[in-house]
C-alpha cells in the first residue's frame, strides 16, 4: 500500500499541471510561521490578481511565542498589512511553477518591503517563503524592545493554497 501511495504521490508531483501566479483574478491564501527577534508566530496572507504580474492582499501575523521579558499585551502581538506584489516568476521564466515576489506593505507598525518566493507542487498546493523588512517606522524615536516586534527583519515559511 506503502508503494502504490509514493507512486502515485510522484506522479502527481511529476505530471501535476500548476502556473505559480496566473495573473489577474488569481488568489492565493498562505498560512505559516512568522520567526523574528524574541518572538515567532503564524502568518496568514491572501493576494488577489489584479493585473498580468501584479496582485495585492493582506497580511497577518500574530505572535504566539514572545520573550516573557517584554510582557506584551495583544495590540505589540498583532500586525496587519495591505501588501502590493509584482509578480515576476514569469517574466524569469525559471519554472512555470516558481514565482519570484517583491512587494510593499502599509502595516499597523510600519511602511514596508518584502520579497517572497512561491512553489506549487500541484494546482492547488505549495510551499512559500517571504523575507521583510521595515522601511519606515512609524515611531520616529528609539523603539522599545516590545515596539520592535514587527519593527524588524523577518521571516515567513509555510504553505500556499490556490483559491
Amino acid at each position: 500500500m506503502k508503494k502504490i501511495i509514493l507512486i502515485t504521490a510522484l506522479f502527481a508531483f511529476i505530471f501535476g499541471n500548476s502556473q505559480a501566479f496566473k495573473g489577474k483574478g488569481d488568489s492565493k491564501f498562505q498560512a505559516g510561521a512568522n520567526f523574528q527577534n524574541n518572538g515567532t508566530g503564524l502568518n496568514l496572507s491572501y493576494d488577489y490578481g489584479i493585473g498580468e504580474n501584479i496582485s495585492l492582499g493582506l497580511s497577518s501575523t500574530y505572535l504566539l511565542g514572545v520573550d516573557e521579558k517584554l510582557d506584551p499585551d495583544f495590540s505589540d502581538r498583532i500586525d496587519i498589512r495591505a501588501r502590493f506584489n509584482a509578480n515576476i516568476g514569469n517574466v524569469l521564466a525559471i519554472d512555470e511553477n516558481f514565482d519570484l515576489y517583491p512587494g510593499l506593505s502599509f502595516g499597523l507598525k510600519n511602511f514596508g518591503g518584502h520579497i517572497g518566493a512561491r512553489y506549487l507542487f500541484t494546482t492547488g498546493f505549495g510551499i512559500y517563503t517571504e523575507l521583510n523588512a521595515p522601511l519606515a517606522s512609524y515611531d520616529s524615536g528609539s523603539l522599545s524592545p516590545v515596539e520592535k516586534l514587527h519593527n524588524q527583519f523577518t521571516i515567513n515559511f509555510g504553505a500556499t493554497f490556490n483559491l
